[in-house]
């Protein structure tokens, strides 16, 4: 078992095309359920469009996640991100 500190901070890697698409920042949980139904990824490099400068940060749903390991993360994320759910400029 994992606790969500564990997850916390590991890269999150595409494995439709190999980029890295940044670090867990956050968990999305149903609180109802009891269920993790997402990642909220962090990225501060500027990957997805090198015009933009700031922290974007993106939901990933648990069922694109593949596997997670001790230092990674590997989902299968076929769309590019669109809409960041939070900008820090």
């Amino acid at each position: 078992m994992m606790s969500t500190e564990e997850i916390k901070n590991k890269e999150v890697i595409n494995i439709c095309n190999g980029d890295l698409l940044g670090y867990v920042y956050d968990i999305e949980i149903d609180m109802e359920k009891g269920k993790i139904t997402g990642i909220v990824v962090a990225n501060e490099t500027g990957l997805f469009s090198s015009w933009k400068k700031g922290k974007e940060e993106y939901l990933i749903k648990w069922q694109d996640i593949i596997k997670i390991g001790e230092e990674i993360i590997l989902v299968e994320f076929k769309n590019s991100f669109q809409n960041p759910l939070y900008v820090v400029e």
